[in-house]
């Protein structure tokens, strides 16, 4: 038997409402037989964030690349640090904005908390088209949304989420303050109609808003919500068990990770502790699970006096690929619908790519590490978050740039955990899944 510590998000109960397919894309393996795979080395990084008071309880967790068309060069990253707000970055990793989150509404309420960050491109606010930063705040259960703007390179970011912005999930003060509230975040825009949208998932639920954004006369957005889904939370393995990942009492199998296919119109979807979804970005329609966790149906128990779920014997209905948590989806895309689906597969510090094209059945096309470039510049462990952009962004970035979270920057302060953003060459990730 083996334990695995769940981590500390609330406490709620989730259903499950749809029907789901099991894709039988990749078949189970033994994860020691899978060989070791290539690495790539991060060209920079993001000077370390510490989860402390000294450190503005800052959480390094996910990032979203920005291309300035009019100065490649010049192109930005901004990236979410929980409770330290938003931070933006240079392509040489520097700091250039520090955007703080918001203020706990009263001294017993939470402070805001900025989970997921994704970008919509050219959305009107009056003043032509702009594009914008949207981040699921989960301290306050809301979306803010920041105008980005390069012609302003010390402070690019500006907010312009409408202060009459509603709750997402809660219904009052003292519901988002039991933090069953947002989330993952991924935004899309209709190629037909030209709306965009927001999808955002519920900590320690299964359930996934569709969130239209919309501009104001003021110039300022909003959001309202189009309809709900809530993925399973129990499965019925094959030798006809029933079997549900363990976790505190009431909590379900939560989703983070996610992205759209803009050009299909297509969700992709980490359920941490279960595998990754594919269903429509509408929420219509029956999601399919393409892919599992090695530790998919694995019985456990949670101890409480442990904090940790301790894991019975691994019966074999898992998949061969990524360990437990499916973290960090994004998508690579590439022209004529090439690319890759690239998730981070956290439980043994790698990178998992899929294929991009529905005709090719999204099958698996490789793995890769963010290894150390050298005892200063480490690797990444424990991914959380990833963006990747397969644009031309300058002189460092020729061919594109793969931003990964690391859980555990090296060399760490004493006690103090250090996360932060490695900044690696996307050639180097192409000729990694070439191998």
């Amino acid at each position: 038997m083996h334990a695995f510590t769940r981590r500390l998000s609330g406490v709620v109960a989730a259903t499950a409402t749809l029907v789901f397919t099991a894709a039988a894309a990749v078949p189970p393996a033994d994860a020691s037989a899978l060989a070791a795979p290539p690495e790539v080395l991060p060209r920079a990084e993001t000077a370390a964030l510490f989860d402390d008071d000294a450190g503005g309880n800052a959480n390094a967790d996910d990032p979203a690349i920005w291309r300035n068309s009019a100065d490649p060069d010049a192109s930005l990253v901004v990236a979410t640090a929980k409770e330290g707000g938003l931070r933006v970055y240079d392509l040489d990793a520097r700091q250039v904005q520090s955007v703080p989150a918001p203020e706990a509404p009263g001294a017993d309420d939470a402070p805001g908390r900025f989970n997921n960050v994704d970008l919509v491109h050219g959305m009107s606010l009056g003043t032509g088209a702009t594009d914008l930063a949207v981040v699921s705040d989960r301290g306050s259960d809301k979306l803010r949304v920041y105008r980005v703007d390069g012609d302003r390179p010390h402070a690019p970011l500006t907010d312009v989420t409408d202060p009459s912005a509603p709750w997402i999930f809660s219904g009052s003060q003292d519901e988002v303050n039991e933090e069953s509230t947002a989330y993952g975040l991924a935004t899309y825009t209709d190629s037909v109609t030209g709306r965009s949208y927001a999808l955002v998932s519920q900590n320690a639920t299964t359930h996934i808003a569709l969130l239209e954004l919309t501009a104001t006369r003021e110039g300022t957005v909003n959001y309202r919500q189009v309809r709900t889904l809530d993925l399973p939370a129990t499965f019925t393995m094959p030798d006809g068990t029933k079997w549900s990942p363990c976790g505190e009492p009431g909590e379900g199998p939560q989703v983070e990770g996610m992205a759209v296919d803009p050009e299909t119109g297509t969700l992709f979807a980490g359920q941490e502790d279960v595998g990754i979804w594919r269903l429509r970005a509408d929420l219509r329609g029956r999601p399919v699970l393409q892919d599992k966790v090695r530790e998919y149906g694995v019985p456990a128990t949670y101890d409480e006096a442990s904090d940790e779920c301790v894991a019975g014997a691994d019966p074999g209905f898992g998949g061969a690929r990524v360990s437990a948590d499916v973290e960090g989806l994004t998508l690579l895309e590439q022209e004529d619908g090439d690319g890759y689906l690239l998730t981070s597969s956290q439980g043994d510090d790698t990178f998992v790519a899929y294929d991009r094209e529905r005709s090719d059945d999204y099958e698996y096309e490789g793995r890769f590490r963010v290894g150390a470039a050298s005892e200063a510049l480490d690797g990444s462990e424990e991914c959380d978050g990833a963006d990747v952009l397969a644009e031309p962004l300058g002189s460092r970035y020729p061919n594109g740039l793969l931003v990964v979270q690391d859980g555990h920057m090296a060399p760490e302060d004493g006690d103090r955990e250090a996360t932060g953003f490695k900044f690696v060459d996307l050639a180097d990730v192409l000729e990694a899944l070439d191998d």
